[in-house]
C-alpha cells in the first residue's frame, strides 16, 4: 500500500526553522515527483516546492531562498528545510507524489496522485 506520512511541523517563533520529513512506503521515490504543497485556513491549499524525478527543484516565490527541497532516495524520504520562517507559513503542510518523466515537475495538487495527512506549522505574529 502506497503511503505518504508527513512529521516535523510544530510551533516556531519568528525567524526560526523547521525541518519537514516525508516517509514514502509502498514505493520507491526514484520515479516519482515529490511536491509540498500547504494550506492555511480559509484559503486554498498552495504549491510551495518540487522535486522532479531526477531532482530538479522549484519554488513558489514567496520561499524561495528561505525553503530548501530535497530527497534522499535511498532511505525513501524527502524534506522541506524552512528557515526564517514567518506568520505567513502557518499552515499544514502536506506532501504529495506523482509519477512522472524525467525533469517534469507539478504544480497543481490535481496532477498528484498520492498524499500525506499533513503535518501543522504555526508560526505566531
Amino acid at each position: 500500500q502506497l503511503q505518504l506520512v508527513e512529521s516535523g511541523g510544530g510551533l516556531v517563533q519568528p525567524g526560526g526553522s523547521l525541518r519537514l520529513s516525508c516517509a514514502a512506503s509502498g514505493f520507491t521515490l526514484d520515479y516519482y515527483a515529490i511536491g509540498w504543497f500547504r494550506q492555511a485556513p480559509g484559503k486554498e491549499r498552495e504549491w510551495v516546492s518540487c522535486s522532479s524525478s531526477d531532482g530538479y527543484t522549484y519554488y513558489t516565490d514567496s520561499v524561495k531562498g528561505r525553503f530548501t527541497i530535497s530527497r534522499d532516495n535511498a532511505k525513501n524520504m524527502v524534506y522541506l528545510q524552512m528557515n526564517s520562517l514567518k506568520p505567513e507559513d502557518t499552515a499544514v503542510y502536506y506532501c504529495a507524489a506523482r509519477g512522472g518523466p524525467g525533469g517534469a515537475i507539478y504544480v497543481l495538487s490535481y496532477e498528484y496522485d498520492y498524499w500525506g495527512q499533513g503535518t501543522q506549522v504555526t508560526v505566531p505574529s
